[in-house]
């Protein structure tokens, strides 16, 4: 007989197909013992579940996202495509464009044997300072709904299943393993559940992942009101929950919480832990069984369970990965500012121009943020690799005018590694790779004939050839016992301890100098970096991690500077390429300024004043303070654009494409942004601003941002010519009133006449993309949604309609509101 359940999520009718898949998944739970059950829920290690052959089930295998599928192991040996940031894909403005970037991940993953992305993350930029926004998409809860959507229906189009993340009110980093956040249900229903709300409705996801954070007095991933009663109750969710990895904390009150799987493996709250709570009266097994069974369901949604079909069984056609990350990084470009200079804008370049490109980042580009969303593309376009090859020969110039990177990085460019393996005699047992200096070996990632037992020292050993001369430095990134040898001379011999109390702090945490070398250009040296392995019993998962960091000689800054002055006069227009480093975004930690690090303002200023034609382009994953915007002609926002970044950035910069991207979230200064409390108070962490973040403070308070958000600027100009409403149907006509053909984001926002003190001046309602040929008038047509016209009445418990006078506002940001209606609700 088929278990009953809710309907699938969004009222979707349950098909014949779920019915047999349901049948199937039935059958199979029959067969299992309270043993076997307890143990499907626990990881067997890093990345996956335990294969139960007995009822036919395969190993469900799970690999982060978000901008690529890393796999199962975490090494350049195995590439990924690399899209852009998903405040990139974000900041495009197109479910569609999300959905077939998902559709790219999904045909990634099967490529590597994958079942579930950990992804997409819909969690709200509440605050500029938090350090894994670039991550997230929006601080607006509308846009990322709608992005995420396409994005999961995307994904799962291709037989590959999702856990949108992280549920919920996982919005900083700061204390995130322990911090309670106390918000609002009004601010928990209209902000921070409304993305995971819409996603689940209108997208059915396979997974969602609980976060390790507390709301209100409860760590999520106990969270029975939130996960069993809104969640799978009232929105009807019918896939697994899986927690953040090393989130689950209790065994009874994680399974009474809804907590189907608790990872990584195999030392969790479940498995053997489990099935004893079962058996002394603690947990009921029913509940397991309801964990078990929405896992079942996940296995036979994508082809792991026999004799169920799966979900999907005609997949989509192929896609080019690299032309797609590619468009999606032009899309994503948001020009902020296009200043006209001697009867022309700055940007697109001027043809036959003499340009000169400035910055670090414009050679080493740094196209991803840090932390777990990390993959390893097979390669990366940097600006400089962009513009060689789009401009005429003889054009290009390129000077380092300044460097942001004062940390080390990982042992990447003139390294030639690989992992040696010794047991306890010094004898070698197993060799592997190591392109980069990264070592990261979970699980069963060890080397062919490398075991646990036996295992006693790796050893990163190869050369390094310097492109540059002068003092190098080395460093470690990792803890234990380390012994760091340059060219023959041992630096550092000794234990290397964890600065914070942090299970993560050895894959996030900074890496320490521990050598300066003199070098010659051109000339290999011998390196090597030990470790001592050391893998403790009681940790839940058996991971050997850590890196070889290096950094090239540092130069006088001011003679950098000068160097790109000179560089500037010398040309029609000066790109500078600005950007923000691993220990500015990254997973881990928040942020402590906006401020870009180095002496990069110094530069753009420097070079402003030298070359009034400077454009700056900014490679940040999230909002930094541009203190010298009005000093220059034009400023490009890029994001972390993935691996194409710099062919994209040719692309818009000489004209060839638009730059399409319009902004997700405000950019302003820290001094003036309204939400900036990310550090807990004795463990607590209060969102006192309510349903106040984002554009909604901003009008608030009264505060001018420096770019507000949906702004950015095109290749042409647009007229909006006339709106209309009918019920809730908003039909926005719009002429390209410039010289070349060209896309707006048309953005609908709905004003309440009388907002009072506890309503947004306005929110966004809709938004929907128009192309036009120069002189040509188009439609927008937008639906709004009932959800805009309502709150949430925290005594009633209920979403409540309130009527009453509304403005419709039509137009190009939040702040450039072009054309209004009235309706009364």
């Amino acid at each position: 007989m088929t278990h009953p359940r809710s309907a699938p999520a969004g009222n979707t009718p349950v098909t014949s197909a779920d019915e047999a898949r349901e049948a199937v998944v039935e059958a199979a739970l029959g067969r299992l013992g309270l043993d076997a059950k307890a143990r499907l829920l626990a990881g067997q290690d890093m990345w996956s579940l335990p294969a139960l052959p007995e009822i036919g089930l395969k190993s469900l295998v799970m690999s982060d996202g978000p901008i690529g599928v890393r796999g199962v192991r975490w090494t350049a040996d195995d590439p990924s495509v690399a899209l852009p940031s998903p405040t990139a894909l974000a900041a495009a403005w197109d479910p569609d464009l999300a959905h077939r970037a998902g559709v790219l991940l999904a045909q990634e993953a099967r490529r590597k044997g994958v079942h579930v992305l950990l992804a997409p993350t819909v969690n709200l930029h509440r605050s500029p300072l938090g350090g894994r926004h670039f991550e997230a998409y929006s601080e607006d809860p509308y846009l990322t709904g709608r992005i995420g959507t396409g994005y999961v229906r995307g994904v799962q189009s291709g037989g590959v299943g999702t856990t949108v993340k992280h549920f919920v009110a996982n919005d900083a980093e700061t204390d995130r393993f322990t911090v309670d956040n106390l918000v609002s249900g009004r601010a928990l229903r209209e902000l921070y559940l409304a993305p995971f709300e819409a996603i689940v409705g209108n997208a059915r996801p396979w997974g969602i992942m609980t976060a390790y954070n507390t709301v209100n007095g409860t760590t999520m991933t106990e969270h029975h009101h939130l996960v069993n009663e809104v969640l799978r109750g009232e929105w009807g969710f019918d896939g697994f929950n899986v927690s953040d990895w090393m989130a689950a904390r209790s065994t009874a009150g994680a399974i009474e919480g809804g907590l189907d799987v608790a990872m990584p493996g195999p030392r969790t709250v479940y498995g053997e832990a489990l099935a004893k709570a079962v058996r002394d009266g603690e947990v009921e097994e029913a509940k397991v069984d309801e964990a078990v069974r929405n896992v079942l369901r996940l296995a036979a949604r994508v082809g792991a369970l026999d004799g169920a079909e799966p979900a999907v069984t005609d997949l989509p056609a192929p896609v080019d990965g690299q032309a797609l990350a590619r468009e999606i990084a032009r899309r994503s470009f948001v020009l902020v500012r296009n200043e006209v200079r001697d009867g022309a804008p700055a940007l697109p370049l001027r043809p036959g121009g003499k340009v000169a490109l400035i910055g670090a980042a414009a050679r080493d580009a740094r196209v991803l943020g840090g932390g777990s969303a990390t993959v390893f593309p097979d390669h990366v376009v940097s600006p400089l690799d962009g513009l060689t090859a789009a401009l005429p020969e003889g054009t290009l110039t390129y000077a380092l005018g300044a460097d942001p990177n004062e940390e080390l990085a990982a042992a990447d460019r003139g390294f030639e590694l690989r992992a040696v393996c010794r047991d306890a005699d010094g004898t070698v047992i197993g060799t592997g790779s190591a392109p980069n200096g990264h070592l990261q070996w979970m699980g069963s990632d060890r080397p062919d004939g490398v075991t646990d037992d036996r295992l006693h020292t790796v050893e990163l050993t190869g050369t390094f050839t310097p492109r540059e001369s002068g003092a190098h430095a080395f460093g470690i990134k990792g803890m234990g016992a380390f012994t760091l040898t340059v060219d023959g001379t041992t630096y550092f011999d000794d234990v290397q301890r964890p600065a914070k109390d942090d299970p993560f702090e050895a894959f996030f945490g900074a890496p320490v100098p521990r050598a300066r070398v003199e070098l010659a250009a051109g000339e290999p040296v011998e390196v090597s970096l030990r470790h001592v392995v050391a893998l403790p019993e009681d940790l839940p998962m058996k991971v050997i991690t850590f890196e070889l960091c290096h950094q090239e000689p540092r130069r006088d800054p001011d003679e950098l500077i000068a160097e790109a002055v000179e560089a500037a006069r010398a040309a029609d227009t000066a790109v500078v390429v600005v950007a923000t480093t691993d220990l500015v975004e990254s997973e881990g930690f928040d942020r402590e300024d906006l401020r870009l690090p180095g002496h990069q303002d110094d530069l753009v200023r420097a070079v402003a004043a030298a070359n009034p034609n400077t454009v700056v382009v900014v490679n940040s994953g999230s909002p930094v303070e541009l203190p010298w915007r009005h000093e220059v002609a034009a400023v490009l926002l890029t994001w972390f654009p993935g691996q194409e970044g710099g062919a994209a950035l040719a692309d818009v910069l000489t004209g060839a494409h638009e730059p399409g991207g319009r902004l997700p979230t405000t950019w302003g200064s820290l001094t003036d942004a309204p939400v900036t409390q990310v550090t807990p108070d004795n463990g607590e962490l209060p969102y006192t601003e309510g349903v106040f973040i984002g554009y909604r403070a901003w009008e608030k308070e009264g505060r001018t941002p420096s770019y507000a958000f949906g702004h950015g600027l095109g290749y042409t100009d647009w007229m909006y010519e006339s709106i209309d409403v009918t019920g809730r149907s908003v039909t926005v006509r719009v002429r390209n009133s410039g010289e070349r053909a060209g896309r707006e984001v048309v953005q609908v926002y709905l004003a309440p006449a009388a907002p009072g003190a506890d309503r947004p001046a306005r929110q966004l309602a809709g938004f929907a993309s128009v192309e036009a040929a120069p002189g040509e008038s188009v439609e927008a047509v937008v639906e709004l949604p009932a959800r805009a016209f309502e709150i949430w009445d925290e005594a009633a418990g209920a979403w409540t309609h309130v009527t009453g006078a509304y403005e419709v506002e039509a137009g190009r940001s939040v702040a450039d509101r072009r054309l209004t209606a009235t309706v009364v609700a």
